[in-house]
C-alpha cells in the first residue's frame, strides 16, 4: 500500500539524477517553466556592463576564517585551470534562458510606467548576473523606487537626503554637539566684559551636557549607552564575508564598505529603539550593499549606502519580530515561525517529518533559526544567495512565507540521507547544508506552493 504522506512527485527522476553539470546553478531548469517571450514594443535599454557576484565557497557554521575566493575587482583572475568552474562556482556562459530573461527585464525597466506584477513574474525566476540590472530591480521590488520612472529622481534625492539628515543627527559625537553649543551661545556674549577683567569667557554647560551626567536626558550618557552596542557592530561588520576582498581586508574598498555597514546599523539602531542592533543583522545587510555598490550606474552605486538603509529597512520589516527576544514564544516570533515549517514539512512530506522530530528528534530550532533569520545568508555561496533573494523579494506572498517554502525543500532534497541517518548525522547534515542546484531547489519551493493551493 502506497503511503499517504509521500508525495507521488518526488518519485520523479529529477531528484534521483545528479545536478546539470552547468555549474553555473540557474533557473534554467528543464522541469521549469519556459519563461514568456520579451515584448516587442517597448524599447529595449542596452544591457550596463556587470559586475558579477564571486562563486565563493560555502561557510561552515559557526563561521571561521573563510577560504580567499574571487570578489568584484578580481572577478575575471584564473587562479587554476578550473576556476571558472568550480564545485559551488558559476560559469561565464549564459544561458539562451538567461539571454531571454534579460530581455524581458529590460524591456519591462525600460517603460514608463512599470507593471510590477510583470516584472515579479520574470525576476521569480532569477535576475541574470550578467544583465547588470538586479540593483535596479531590488529597488523596485522593495518598493523604494515607484513605478513611475518620472518620479525616480526626486524619489531618490528626497531619501538621500533624509538619510544624510539621519547621519547628521545621530552619529554625531557628543563632544561635536557640545563644542557647537558653546560657539552658539559664546558668541551671542558679551566680550567686553572678559576683556576687562582679563579672564576668558566661558560658555554655560547645562546639567544634562556634561560627559559626568547621569540623567536619562543627557547626551553624554546615551553616547555611554551606544558605544556597547557601536562595538558589536564594529565586530560583526569585520567578520562579514572575510573570503571577500568587497568586505574584508585592509583595502581602501574594504575599509569604505566597512564603515558604509556600520553607519546603516549604527542609524537603524538608534532610528529602532525596540530593537536596535541584534548579532546577524549585517549577514542580511551585506546582499543588498554589496548589490547597489557594484551599480553599473556610477551615480547609484556612489549613492549605495542611503539606498541601502531604506532597503534594509524595508526588508526587515518583515522579519522584525525575530530579532525582537521579547516576542520569541508569541504568534509573531521566531519559535512559531519554525513551528509553521514544521508544519509545512509534515504536510508535505509527513514520513520525513516524523522521522527527524519523532524518530531521530531533531529539533528544528537547532538548524531552522538560521536558516530563517539570516535569510539562508550562511547556508550558501554568495553567488547563489542572490539567486536565492530574487524569488524572495519577487514572490507577491512577501519573503517569509517564500523562505518558509524555500527551507522545506531543502529538506525534501535531502530526505533519503535524512531518512537513513540518525540524530548526530541528520543533525551535522543540517548545520553544514550540502551543495545543491539552486535551479532545483526553486523548482520545489514553488512546486510546494502550488500543492498548498490546490
Amino acid at each position: 500500500m502506497v503511503k499517504k504522506s509521500v508525495p507521488d512527485w518526488l518519485n520523479s527522476s529529477l531528484w534521483s539524477s545528479p545536478p546539470a553539470e552547468d555549474g553555473l546553478l540557474r533557473y534554467s531548469s528543464a522541469s521549469a517553466p519556459a519563461p514568456a517571450p520579451a515584448p516587442a514594443p517597448e524599447p529595449v535599454l542596452q544591457p550596463p556592463v556587470p559586475v558579477s557576484p564571486p562563486a565563493a565557497a560555502r561557510p561552515d557554521p559557526p563561521r571561521p576564517p573563510k577560504s580567499e575566493t574571487r570578489d568584484p575587482a578580481h572577478a575575471n583572475d584564473s587562479d587554476s585551470g578550473n576556476s571558472n568552474n568550480d564545485r559551488n562556482g558559476s560559469s561565464s556562459v549564459p544561458s539562451p534562458e538567461d539571454f531571454s530573461r534579460q530581455a524581458q527585464l529590460l524591456a519591462e525597466l525600460s517603460k514608463k510606467v512599470i507593471n510590477m506584477m510583470e516584472l515579479r513574474r520574470i525576476a521569480l525566476q532569477g535576475i541574470p548576473d550578467g544583465a547588470g540590472i538586479r540593483s535596479t530591480v531590488w529597488k523596485l521590488l522593495l518598493g523604494y523606487l515607484p513605478p513611475d520612472r518620472g518620479q525616480w529622481s526626486s524619489e531618490l534625492a528626497k531619501k538621500r537626503s533624509q538619510y544624510k539628515h539621519f547621519k547628521e543627527e545621530l552619529l554625531m559625537n557628543p563632544s561635536e554637539i557640545t563644542r557647537r553649543l558653546e560657539k552658539s551661545v559664546g558668541c551671542e556674549k558679551d566680550e567686553s566684559k572678559s576683556e576687562s577683567s582679563g579672564m576668558l569667557s566661558r560658555s554655560e554647560i547645562s546639567h544634562g551636557e556634561h560627559p559626568l551626567s547621569l540623567g536619562q536626558s543627557s547626551i553624554w550618557n546615551q553616547f555611554f549607552k551606544d558605544t556597547e552596542i557601536m562595538e558589536q557592530i564594529d565586530r560583526d561588520v569585520k567578520r562579514t564575508h572575510p573570503d571577500m576582498h568587497f568586505f574584508s581586508g585592509d583595502s581602501l574598498l574594504a575599509k569604505s564598505n566597512q564603515e558604509s555597514l556600520k553607519n546603516i546599523l549604527i542609524v537603524f539602531a538608534k532610528l529602532n529603539p525596540g530593537i536596535r542592533y541584534v548579532q546577524g543583522m549585517n549577514e542580511i545587510l551585506a546582499p543588498i550593499f554589496y548589490v547597489f555598490r557594484n551599480d553599473a550606474d556610477e551615480e547609484m552605486a556612489a549613492a549605495a549606502e542611503a539606498d541601502t538603509f531604506f532597503c534594509f529597512v524595508e526588508l526587515l520589516g518583515g522579519f522584525r519580530d525575530h530579532f525582537c527576544q521579547q516576542l520569541d514564544n508569541s504568534v509573531v516570533g521566531i519559535r512559531s515561525t519554525i513551528t509553521r515549517l514544521s508544519q509545512l514539512l509534515k504536510e508535505h512530506d509527513e514520513e520525513l517529518w516524523r522521522h527527524l522530530e519523532v524518530t531521530t528528534k531533531v529539533n528544528p530550532q537547532f538548524y531552522a533559526f538560521r536558516w530563517i533569520t539570516l535569510l539562508l545568508t550562511q547556508e550558501f555561496n554568495f553567488a547563489d544567495s542572490l539567486h536565492i533573494w530574487d524569488s524572495l523579494l519577487s514572490d507577491p506572498e512577501g519573503p517569509q512565507e517564500t523562505l518558509l517554502r524555500i527551507c522545506c525543500a531543502m529538506l525534501i532534497l535531502i530526505r533519503r540521507r535524512l531518512l537513513a541517518g540518525d540524530f548526530t548525522a541528520n543533525l551535522k547534515l543540517l548545520q553544514h547544508y550540502p551543495s545543491t542546484n539552486i535551479s532545483h531547489l526553486l523548482y520545489v519551493a514553488n512546486k510546494l506552493r502550488t500543492l498548498s493551493s490546490g
